[in-house]
């Protein structure tokens, strides 16, 4: 929700400070600038550096090293807590929280790095802090300042947020006090009429899954400003883009061919000609709109959901066989540990493979022959390293002999993490995936 420029009475005892376009710019001030404490008045009504109003003498608290950093972002969306002291008051012009009247410089301080400190420690604690401590109104609502590069914001506000990883915690001193701040994930955006609302406000499920999907685009779709559109939708508009989507949706759920109407009409690279299935689950690393369809999504029913890349027809299919290398057991249990390291070796064959001359040689006995001879070579205490440099087409680690770090976001193929995290320590396993057939032991 946007809040309007003259939403406080504190700035209205601000606007005579010097900036008659206050008003007329409130309606595109945006959140931020409703508040006359430092989050955003400080430029768009002539307070801060416009009216020459000196920071009073405090502790220096800046977060330096965030700071100094270059802009990470062009928009962030962040919280935060104002803290001021009674040296403030002539800045505020008799408008200064009742709770900072009496406050020392000493005491305000404290109070910042008090906040910070929680927030450190659990960044979900932002709407508490801010509801107990902030002195600011414009964030007692709950909703967050977006800060861009051309934001009515003072711009020590503004170079803090611009500045800030996600779930990250920093404090900037300005002429209204202590800014605690924190950029947070920005929310998400209203859904689309067409989507899959009753499917969408299921509970999601947590087992992994299997799905296949259609994506249409269009030309204004956010994606296709960021890199070029498949050339049909480089020539649809919104409008035919929806038009298509829920022709084809309605085709999918009577009955047609996935993978054929994938061909003719998907454009996503990764499967539109071979009618590859995603695996999905909970940590997979996708886009929030197509995890969060797919994970409520039964088997055999379809969904319409949209992202940044435009339209998504999403069908969730039964789990593949098992491949009669993997094992079985080991991908049976719960998860072990949601952390460590692994190293693999990584063997193909002519149907599966990973582009490796040797993958693409091998027909299915000898791989099988193969991975069953290294299996034991490694359960009977060899050296793994050895045998990924002779055997493995990882190109990524095969003559390095490295490991790979996993946690439930790492950005690994789904079968991989999945084993990964149910292996015991220094314990093989063994699990295919579009690759090939990936022999994993995890050695932290």
């Amino acid at each position: 929700m946007r809040r309007t420029l003259l939403a406080s009475t504190l700035l209205l005892a601000l606007a005579g400070a010097g900036c008659q376009k206050a008003t007329d710019d409130k309606a595109k001030a945006g959140s931020g600038t409703a508040t006359a404490t430092g989050s955003g008045t400080g430029a768009a009504t002539g307070t801060g550096a416009a009216t020459g109003a000196p920071v009073a003498e405090a502790r220096d608290l800046d977060s330096k090293d965030i700071l100094a950093r270059e802009p990470l972002t062009q928009e962030a969306h962040v919280k935060h807590v104002l803290v001021a002291w009674k040296d403030l008051a002539s800045v505020y012009r008799g408008q200064i929280d009742p709770r900072a009247k009496d406050r020392s410089n000493a005491d305000a301080a404290a109070l910042a790095e008090q906040v910070a400190q929680t927030l450190r420690s659990d960044p979900k604690a932002i709407d508490e802090q801010v509801k107990q401590h902030s002195e600011d109104p414009g964030s007692l609502s709950g909703d967050p300042y977006v800060v861009t590069p051309d934001a009515r914001f003072v711009p020590e506000f503004k170079n803090l947020a611009m500045r800030l990883n996600v779930d990250e915690v920093g404090i900037v001193k300005t002429q209204f006090g202590y800014h605690v701040m924190i950029r947070v994930t920005p929310p998400p955006p209203p859904p689309d009429p067409l989507e899959s609302a009753d499917i969408l406000a299921r509970p999601a499920q947590t087992d992994p899954r299997d799905v296949q999907h259609i994506l249409i685009g269009w030309k204004d779709a956010p994606m296709a400003k960021k890199r070029p559109p498949d050339p049909r939708a480089a020539a649809r508009t919104k409008e035919d883009a929806d038009k298509l989507a829920v022709e084809l949706l309605a085709k999918v759920r009577g009955g047609a061919d996935m993978a054929k109407l994938m061909k003719e009409y998907s454009e996503d690279p990764g499967s539109k000609d071979t009618g590859r299935a995603y695996p999905v689950s909970p940590s997979a690393g996708l886009v929030p709109p197509f995890k969060n369809l797919s994970m409520r999504l039964e088997i055999g029913e379809a969904g319409l959901v949209k992202t940044d890349f435009g339209w998504h027809v999403i069908k969730r299919i039964p789990p593949p066989p098992p491949d009669p290398l993997e094992s079985k057991d080991i991908l049976a249990r719960k998860v072990v540990a949601e952390k460590g390291k692994v190293k693999h070796i990584l063997l193909g064959w002519k149907e599966v493979n990973a582009g490796d001359p040797r993958g693409k040689e091998r027909d299915r006995k000898a791989l099988e022959k193969l991975v069953k001879e290294t299996v034991a070579k490694l359960k009977k205490g060899e050296k793994i390293e050895p045998l990924m440099k002779e055997l493995s087409e990882d190109p990524g680690s095969a003559q390095s002999g490295d490991s790979y770090p996993y946690d439930p976001n790492a950005g690994l193929v789904e079968p991989f993490k999945q084993l990964s995290m149910r292996l015991e320590l220094n314990e093989v396993g063994v699990v295919k995936t579009d690759f090939g057939i990936h022999i994993i032991q995890r050695v932290e």
